[in-house]
C-alpha cells in the first residue's frame, strides 16, 4: 500500500546546516532546475548576508537535497525558499523542510508564519494546507510570468509564552 503524502517521511538521516560558500553551486543548479525565473548568485548572496535571514541547506547522504530560508522579523517569520531536488520530491523532503522551519521560527520567537505560493503549484498549497496555513489573499501579477500568488499565513503556538 502506498503512503499518503501527509505519512511518508524521507530516509534518515536527513541534516539541516547553515548555507556556506561551498553549497551555492548545487544551490544554484537546483534553483535552475526547479524554477522558471531562478534567483541569481548575487540574490542568493544578498539573502545570506540580510541579518533577519535564516538560511539552511537540507543534507542527505552528503548531497545538498534542498534548501530553506525564511526572514524574521520582531514576531513574523516569512518564508522566502522551500526548493527540494528533482530526485527527491514527493518523499517527505518537503514536509520535513517545513517542519524545520515551523521549528526554527517558533524557537526564535515568532508568533506568525506567512509565505507566498504560486496559483499553480497545487502541490505546496496541499503541503501548505495540510500542516494548518490558510489563504489570506491573493497578490495579483507577483511573479515576474505575471501568476498571482497566494498569500498563506500560521498562527505560530508559542511554547515561550
Amino acid at each position: 500500500m502506498a503512503q499518503s503524502a501527509e505519512t511518508l517521511r524521507p530516509p534518515e538521516p536527513l541534516a539541516f546546516v547553515h548555507i556556506e560558500e561551498e553549497h551555492l553551486p548545487e544551490v544554484l543548479a537546483i534553483e535552475r532546475e526547479a524554477y522558471p525565473d531562478p534567483w541569481s548568485e548575487r540574490m542568493f548572496r544578498q539573502e545570506i548576508e540580510q541579518n533577519i535571514s535564516f538560511f539552511y541547506v537540507m543534507l542527505f547522504e552528503g548531497r545538498v537535497a534542498g534548501y530553506v530560508g525564511f526572514w524574521l522579523v520582531v514576531d513574523e517569520a516569512h518564508i522566502t525558499s522551500v526548493t527540494v531536488r528533482d530526485c527527491y520530491r514527493r518523499r517527505g523532503f518537503g514536509r520535513r523542510a517545513m517542519e524545520f522551519i515551523l521549528d526554527q521560527a517558533k524557537r526564535l520567537g515568532a508568533h506568525l508564519v506567512t509565505l507566498e505560493v504560486r496559483t499553480s503549484n497545487l502541490r505546496a498549497q496541499a503541503l501548505y494546507a495540510s500542516m494548518g496555513f490558510n489563504i489570506l489573499y491573493r497578490r495579483r501579477n507577483y511573479y515576474n510570468n505575471r501568476e498571482d500568488a497566494l498569500v498563506m499565513v500560521l498562527p505560530l503556538v508559542n511554547s515561550r509564552n
